[in-house]
């Protein structure tokens, strides 16, 4: 019911859909890899891979914007990096008093910052973007075939199921604590901060307890159902010519960027 906060899968029929899970996997992690290993200030190298990104959503039939308003969402996390701009290296660029201490922003510590936050940006739209196109189960068998290891593919997958057994929970407590709370037209319902925070506390216990309980019940129903503690999709996966061509040409483009990311 609540499936659509956490599955981000479209349905479509675009070529990108139609390519094979692990080219799909192998080509987003090229990617990725490669905006990580290029160097500070390579604006032409990220202009690059951003019309690579650009290319991959036109084939996706998803939008031109889709990935970047769901990037938006992981520049915050970028903030993790502002210490760089103070390097104390290169030439101020201005300097400011914060608190109890002088900072100074510097050339090369900018530069870094910006290649940062272009670099995890380009990264996050490409995640966006396979998660977009690829359903779950299939992404889980991809990694499968690529020999990643079988209990850390388990742990993934179970972490993505019990979400929506967690946010189901959650959402039963409170439709409950709904039902039980009286409220006169005018004033706010309930007690003071304190009374509030016993009532989150006990209800973070419920909701530890019930989630318990029933993972516990859908293990035993999985097993009772033939689980052995392999994942199966009713996809064949099988590997094409085309998905080859894709693929050539993707690590191709992902190598051209590296080398102008040198130039």
């Amino acid at each position: 019911m609540h499936s659509d906060i956490f599955d981000r899968y479209h349905h479509s029929n675009s070529p990108l859909h139609r390519l094979d899970p692990r080219i799909k996997v192998v080509i987003a992690i090229a990617f990725i890899l490669s905006n990580a290993l290029l160097p500070d200030g390579a604006w032409t190298a990220y202009g690059l891979s951003f019309l690579f990104l650009l290319l991959a959503v036109i084939f996706s039939n998803l939008g031109f914007l889709f990935t970047i308003r769901r990037s938006l969402i992981a520049l915050p996390f970028a903030l993790a990096a502002v210490t760089v701009l103070f390097l104390p290296l290169g030439t101020p660029v201005t300097t400011f008093r914060f608190l109890f201490w002088n900072l100074t922003i510097t050339d090369v510590g900018l530069i870094r910052f910006i290649s940062i936050v272009i670099r995890s940006w380009l990264s996050v739209q490409m995640a966006v973007l396979l998660v977009a196109v690829t359903q779950f189960p299939d992404l889980i068998h991809a990694l499968e075939h690529l020999h990643v290891p079988r209990i850390i593919t388990t742990i993934i997958a179970f972490l993505y199921r019990f979400l929506f057994i967690l946010t189901d929970e959650v959402l039963r407590l409170l439709r409950a604590r709904k039902a039980r709370s009286a409220g006169v037209a005018g004033r706010r319902a309930g007690g003071d901060v304190i009374w509030r925070a016993q009532v989150a506390g006990h209800m973070t216990g419920q909701l530890f307890l019930r989630s318990y309980e029933r993972s516990d019940r859908i293990y035993n129903a999985m097993l009772s159902r033939g689980y052995t503690g392999n994942l199966r999709t009713l996809n064949p996966h099988q590997i094409h010519g085309r998905d080859l061509m894709v693929a050539t040409l993707a690590l191709v483009l992902v190598l051209i960027i590296q080398i102008f990311g040198y130039l």
